[in-house]
């Protein structure tokens, strides 16, 4: 979602500047619509209270309506509002999205931001890219307040906009997002800051003046998730990025049957496949690359588990094909009921089409959703080795989503319909362990677990070739 904001803000036509504003509500309005989201939310919501009691999720629900105290609030206040409620119960696939409406109104009116891009490692905030004019700012550097405000003042407001089942998650999707816009997101825009940064063992403040949304930060930036089809020849392995689980299928199909030909053509022995800064996607992607692993049928899940409710199946007659036999079962089962469905287990390719060499897959903790479960499979197969860091996903986790819209608002919601477990049965929450662990620093141009893959690789060849 966020991955599509740069692409918006460049090409937005030219007189949607002088267009109406986004709209403002009426506090009765958004009252009504934070009813209707916690309503919603329990009647069709697959365990709102997994990870969270009712009793804090009512005391969460009662003081985010107080808080709304003015007659008339702005999306970007509705928004803010209303995700404090859906955030605490603590799902990161359970959630409301970040404001890019207001966020990209605000940019064209000449909106500003903070001008450092942060990254979370050993519990500091460090500065991962510097956008500001000052050369001074040391990449690395502890950032230790702002404006005041101690960090952990500034994540512990930013924190409650966010989905997530731990504080892992919600920092990796700060990185993800970026710190500048969620900071803007909860305080507003400020055109000045005074930034406390420790490094080398000395605290130094700079004095830095915020930057244009779109020449100063949007123009210049790369998304975190990155995640691009890409087949690459090192001289001890073939390295393949798959990308995102989505899009148009049969071109994604073409694509990996060409990669694999490749691969199996010059004979390559060593497979590294890159789930790193991947938002995941559909298993339909996931199952069709694992099927060039695979020697026998498999599934992407050990157990998959739907709720039907009459919210839902509203929800299923108006937007979903109702013959197909996914969203014909959500229909024909009793209203709260929580059922198995079970998918056909998926043929791997033929013998002459798979690679049988040694597969590295690299995860890192921006591995998200159906990329984190793609690499728990892999791995409870045993078809390959998982380098780099824990996943932020967990790969037993509360998904399935739908979409639905709030009623006086149009704000969009997502929640989760299911439960889906690990192809081992494991439902412990942590994401996907790496089987070989290399950090994967997100503050400088070096990739690390490419590298350390690529030298762990060719050391075992040298081994292999002196018999040692």
């Amino acid at each position: 979602m966020i991955k599509r904001v740069l692409v918006l803000l460049l090409c937005l036509p030219q007189f949607l500047i002088a267009q109406p504003t986004t709209p403002t509500f009426a506090k009765a309005e958004v009252l009504k619509d934070l009813d209707y989201l916690y309503e919603s939310l329990q009647e069709a919501h697959y365990a709102l209270n997994a990870y969270v009691p009712q009793e804090t999720m009512d005391s969460v629900y009662m003081s985010v309506k107080k808080s709304v105290d003015k007659d008339s609030l702005s999306l970007l206040e509705a928004t803010n509002t209303l995700q404090q409620l859906i955030s605490a119960a603590n799902m990161g696939h359970t959630y409301i999205d970040f404001p890019i409406q207001a966020y990209i109104e605000y940019a064209y009116a000449g909106g500003t931001l903070f001008p450092l891009e942060v990254a979370f490692e050993d519990g500091k905030s460090l500065v991962r890219t510097n956008w500001s004019a000052d050369e001074e700012i040391p990449v690395g550097g502890e950032i230790l307040r702002i404006n005041g405000k101690s960090m952990s003042e500034i994540l512990t407001a930013i924190y409650p906009q966010i989905s997530a089942e731990r504080l892992y998650l919600k920092q990796a999707k700060i990185e993800m997002y970026s710190f500048p816009r969620y900071y803007w997101q909860v305080f507003g825009q400020q055109d000045d800051f005074e930034v406390d940064i420790r490094a080398n063992g000395t605290v130094e403040t700079y004095y830095l003046p915020a930057v244009p949304v779109i020449d100063g930060y949007e123009a210049r930036r790369t998304e975190v998730l990155n995640a691009t089809l890409n087949l690459t020849f090192y001289e001890s392995a073939a390295y393949l990025n798959p990308g995102s689980f989505g899009g148009d299928l049969v071109a994604y199909q073409h694509f990996i049957d060409s990669a694999f030909a490749k691969i199996n053509e010059l004979e390559s022995q060593n497979l590294i496949i890159d789930l790193r800064n991947n938002s995941g996607g559909d298993d339909a992607f996931s199952d069709y690359l694992v099927s060039y692993l695979a020697e026998k049928p498999f599934r992407w899940n050990a157990g998959f588990t739907l709720k039907t409710s009459g919210f839902l199946k509203g929800h299923v007659r108006q937007h979903n094909d109702t013959t197909n036999a996914y969203f014909r079962s959500i229909l024909d089962h009793e209203d709260g009921a929580i059922y198995d469905y079970k998918f056909d287990a998926y043929e791997p390719q033929p013998s002459a089409r798979r690679f049988k060499g040694e597969v590295y897959v690299l995860v890192n903790r921006q591995s998200h959703s159906q990329a984190a479960v793609a690499a728990a499979q892999i791995q409870d197969y045993g078809l390959g080795t998982i380098v780099g860091e824990e996943t932020g996903d967990y790969p037993s986790l509360y998904a399935s989503n739908f979409q639905f819209n709030l009623p006086k608002t149009g704000i969009l919601v997502h929640a989760s319909k299911g439960r889906i477990i690990r192809v081992n049965g494991s439902t412990k929450e942590q994401g996907v362990m790496p089987d070989i662990r290399i950090r994967d620093h997100l503050l400088d141009e070096e990739d690390e677990v490419l590298e350390g893959v690529i030298q762990r690789i060719t050391a075992n060849g040298r081994r292999s070739t002196t018999g040692g």
